[in-house]
């Protein structure tokens, strides 16, 4: 990925094209900041999920069906979870217990069971929603708690301290995207949501060097990703006058591109 100039006349610069690290949305407030400041707005995952094969899986000498209680943190968990089972030709019991992070997790379960609230148990964000739910039912169930490579560390850390009869499963990866097709090209901003996203940067880029591209950045994990590489970072949120990365952006058009 091209960059040139000097760093510190960078803030001075027009901003005109914008890299975000995600897919398309089909509606987005960004679209009003491109129509607004006349700009070039692409978008591309850095990152990807990629489940892991039946073949694979088989190594951890789990069975999801000797589980009798779901902890499901994502909607890939829910996918990767119901994937593999279908795989491995395995039917879970009517009286399998799901225990979802947020509602929008619980919403999406009814894709792949019948939804029945008295087996299925939602929290608002955070494991400790779920906490009495769980403390309630922990004598008698078996819990599994399917995860990516990245593991579930607040959620692992609750069920060991408050010795749940769990286990926890790799289903699927989260793994750097292939950005080859991007090393000649040049964003005077590229926008980051997570320290994934960096990592995936320099996989793809291990020569990039800053100059006079803008790092936005969304979230304290990812701007100390941002300056344990040395980068600099020039747009941040979510702060108080800026809780939205699309906030953040246009308060910096509204100096880096004045007329």
């Amino acid at each position: 990925m091209a960059a040139n100039g000097k760093a510190i006349e960078s803030k001075l610069k027009r901003v005109k094209s914008i890299l975000i690290s995600q897919p398309k949305p089909e509606r987005s407030p960004y679209y009003e900041l491109q129509k607004k400041y006349d700009l070039q707005i692409d978008w591309r995952p850095f990152i990807h999920v990629e489940g892991l094969d039946s073949k694979e899986f088989r190594k951890q000498r789990i069975r999801p069906d000797e589980f009798s209680a779901i902890i499901l943190t994502s909607k890939n968990a829910v996918d990767h979870f119901f994937r593999i089972c279908e795989e491995l030709r395995i039917k879970m019991s009517q009286d399998t217990k799901y225990f979802c992070l947020t509602e929008a997790i619980a919403n999406y379960l009814q894709k792949f069971i019948v939804y029945r609230k008295r087996k299925v148990f939602v929290g608002k964000r955070t494991i400790q929603d779920l906490s009495n739910y769980l403390k309630k039912h922990k004598a008698n169930e078996r819990f599994l708690l399917p995860c990516s490579n990245l593991g579930s560390k607040a959620v692992s850390k609750f069920l060991t301290d408050n010795d749940f009869n769990w286990q926890d499963s790799l289903m699927y990866r989260t793994v750097s995207s292939d950005l080859s097709d991007l090393s000649d090209v040049t964003y005077d901003v590229l926008v980051f949501f997570s320290p994934l996203g960096i990592k995936s940067l320099f996989e793809n880029f291990p020569d990039f060097k800053q100059n006079d591209t803008r790092m936005a950045v969304f979230g304290n994990s990812t701007s100390k990703a941002v300056e344990d590489r040395g980068l600099t970072i020039n747009i941040k949120a979510p702060a108080p006058e800026t809780p939205s990365m699309t906030m953040a952006l246009e308060k910096y058009l509204q100096i880096s591109n004045k007329e």
